[in-house]
C-alpha cells in the first residue's frame, strides 16, 4: 500500500500514521476525487496501489450543516463567512433550486416522491443499509412535514456516523487479486468557482454548464454514451440532486426530469436504476463514498434482488457547491 487518499474530516498524515502505513504519495478530498487523484498518481508512477479511505462520526459529535456553526463556523473561512445574511442552509438552497424548477418547467412534488420511494425500495433489499426495515410508500412521502418547503422530510439524506474503504490498484496488479477488478475508465472534473456556495449559480441554470463541460470529458474518455449505462448513482445528501444530474449529463432533456423518473424507471429492473444501494437518503450518509462502493459491487455481481442483470458500465455523477465530477467504471474482465 503505497498510496492514500483520505476524505472526510479525517487528516491524510495523521490516518497514515494510525494505519501503520508510510505511503509515497498521500492526498485527501471527497470521494470522486480521491479516485480520481489516485488515478492520476498510479499512471503518474507516483504509486500502484492507493487506500481511499473515510469515516465520519458527524452524529456523535452533534455536526451542523447549517446555522451559525455551519462547516466549522466562524472559527474558519467557511460557508458562514461568505454568508454574511445568513442562507447556511444546504437545504434552504436545495429547496430554492427545486422551487426555481417547478416555477420553469412545472415539476411536481408527486413527480420528486419517485426519487426518495425508489432509493427506499432499494435500501430494503440492502442489508447495509439504516432503512433497510422501514419501507415507504408515495402517501408516506406526501404525508411528510416539510422541512423546507417545498422539501420534505425524505428528500433530506441520513446523518449517522459510519466509514468507507476501497482500494485503487494499477491494473495489471488488479487483475491478479482475488475479486474480478472493476476500472475506472473515464473521468471528468469542472467547477463553476464564482459564486459557487450561494444560490446564483444554482437558481440561474441548476449547474448545467459544469454538467456540460463534465460529459464532454468523461464519455469520450471511457468511450462510452448515455446509452451503455447500465447503472447510475448521484450524490443524494437531497432527493433533487437527481433531477439535475439526469438533466444536465444528457439522460433527459432540460425540464424534463420529472416525467423521466416516473413508472420505475429509476428502480433496479427499470431503464435506469439509480442509487441502487439507497444512496444517501435511504442507505448511509458517507457523503458518496458509499456510492462508489455500491458501483464497484453491482459490475461484480452477486447482490441478489437489488443486483442489476448484466451490468457492465456504471457511472456516478457529483454535482455539490459548483464541483461537478463524474466517474465511470467498467467491468475488468
Amino acid at each position: 500500500m503505497d498510496g492514500l487518499c483520505v476524505g472526510g474530516p479525517l487528516a491524510h498524515e495523521r490516518i497514515a500514521e494510525l494505519l501503520g502505513l508510510n505511503p509515497r504519495w498521500s492526498s485527501g478530498g471527497d470521494a470522486p476525487r480521491s479516485v480520481i487523484d489516485a488515478v492520476q498518481a498510479i499512471q503518474a508512477g507516483l504509486c500502484t496501489t492507493v487506500a481511499c479511505v473515510y469515516g465520519n462520526a458527524q452524529r456523535s459529535a452533534n455536526v451542523q450543516y447549517g446555522g451559525p456553526q455551519a462547516m466549522g463556523g466562524g472559527g474558519i473561512l467557511s460557508y458562514v463567512y461568505y454568508a454574511p445574511w445568513g442562507l447556511t442552509s444546504q437545504g434552504a438552497l436545495y429547496a430554492l433550486m427545486f422551487k426555481r424548477h417547478q416555477l420553469v418547467y412545472g415539476t411536481t412534488e408527486e413527480q420528486l416522491a419517485a426519487i426518495p420511494v425508489a432509493l427506499r425500495k432499494h435500501a430494503t433489499l440492502n442489508p447495509n443499509a439504516i432503512m433497510r426495515e422501514r419501507p415507504m410508500t408515495t402517501e408516506d412521502y406526501l404525508n411528510a412535514r416539510y422541512i423546507v418547503e417545498p422539501l420534505r422530510l425524505f428528500d433530506y439524506c441520513l446523518v449517522n456516523d459510519g466509514g468507507v474503504a476501497l482500494i485503487v490498484q494499477r491494473a495489471d496488479l488488479a487483475r491478479e487479486r482475488r475479486h474480478e477488478p472493476v476500472l475506472v475508465s473515464g473521468f471528468g472534473w469542472s467547477e463553476l468557482s464564482v459564486d459557487a456556495t450561494q444560490l446564483r449559480p444554482r437558481i440561474k441554470d441548476f449547474y448545467f454548464p459544469a454538467h456540460h463541460d463534465v460529459v464532454a470529458q468523461v464519455y469520450p474518455m471511457a468511450g462510452v454514451t448515455q446509452d451503455d449505462i447500465d447503472v447510475y448513482a448521484t450524490y443524494d445528501s437531497f432527493s433533487v440532486h437527481l433531477l439535475f444530474t439526469l438533466e444536465g449529463f444528457g439522460f433527459c432533456g432540460e425540464g424534463e426530469s420529472g416525467a423521466f423518473i416516473q413508472d420505475g424507471r429509476i428502480e433496479v429492473g427499470g431503464e435506469l436504476p439509480c442509487n441502487t444501494s439507497g444512496g444517501m437518503l435511504s442507505e448511509s450518509y458517507m457523503q458518496s463514498w458509499n456510492q462508489q462502493v455500491e458501483l464497484v459491487r453491482q459490475l461484480r455481481g452477486g447482490l441478489g434482488d437489488r443486483q442489476v442483470e448484466g451490468a457492465e458500465v456504471a457511472q456516478y455523477a457529483h454535482d455539490v457547491a459548483g464541483k461537478c465530477m463524474s466517474l465511470i467504471y467498467t467491468k475488468g474482465g
